[in-house]
């Protein structure tokens, strides 16, 4: 006779408590993305519309954010990946396929929006005069502007819209964390081309939640505070 599994533990906002690895890992994901964006904003021209302003751009500073990109995403992934494993085996179907999905496609969007940018760089530094003049050049402006401004955005609000809900579901963080991520996630979802400062708001949104599940994370399990009853921590 095959032995059934245990039944899972019932939900509980302790046993969903995010441990302190998924709250140092948004905290890089954000604080390299932000820089990687500030960066990119003293680096590019006011104006990416003209050609001829692209002439003044600073390669060193672009290609420096450029490459801070991938770290970003290797830590937003071991923050996915953390908080899944949290959830485990209880994970609602519908929102575990959601959360990933969206964490997935934004990651795979911001680094194909960086690698189109970083392309366009190198092929702008070999010679500025014929690329600023040429089709292609106009063609990668725009696909830059549109993966990261449109798409990615978009999947970024609905991941803060889906943790948002796995939040108030599951209590891993406060709930009012949850209710600014709706807040933040509308304006997004829905304007995200008219907003010049919406690619801040993700990071920022990760970097006040990870930053609240650390304190929180280390005023509960301080070095004498023994672990709950079943935990494997």
């Amino acid at each position: 006779m095959t032995d059934r599994p245990a039944s899972p533990r019932p939900l509980s906002g302790e046993h969903f408590r995010t441990p302190r690895a998924a709250a140092l890992a948004g905290i890089v994901f954000s604080l390299l993305l932000i820089t990687a964006i500030v960066m990119l904003r003293f680096a590019m021209p006011d104006n990416p519309e003209r050609p001829e302003a692209w002439l003044a751009v600073d390669p060193r500073r672009v290609f420096l954010a450029l490459n801070m990109i991938p770290f970003a995403g290797i830590a937003f992934l071991w923050f996915v990946g953390v908080l899944r494993d949290r959830l485990g085996a209880r994970e609602d179907r519908f929102f575990a396929t959601v959360f990933l999905g969206s964490g997935m496609l934004f990651l795979a969007m911001l680094f194909a929006g960086a690698a189109v940018m970083g392309s366009m760089m190198i092929a702008h530094a070999a010679d500025p005069a014929k690329l600023t003049d040429s089709p292609a050049f106009t063609i990668a402006r725009a696909l830059t502007s549109n993966i990261v401004n449109i798409y990615a955005i978009k999947m970024a609000s609905v991941f803060m819209i889906v943790t948002s809900t796995l939040v108030l579901r599951t209590g891993f963080a406060a709930r009012w964390i949850a209710f600014v991520g709706y807040a933040l996630s509308l304006p997004l979802l829905f304007g995200s081309r008219l907003i010049d400062w919406g690619f801040f708001v993700f990071p920022g949104w990760v970097l006040l939640m990870s930053a609240y599940i650390l304190v929180d994370n280390m005023r509960t399990q301080g070095p004498d505070a023994a672990p709950p009853e079943g935990d494997d921590r």
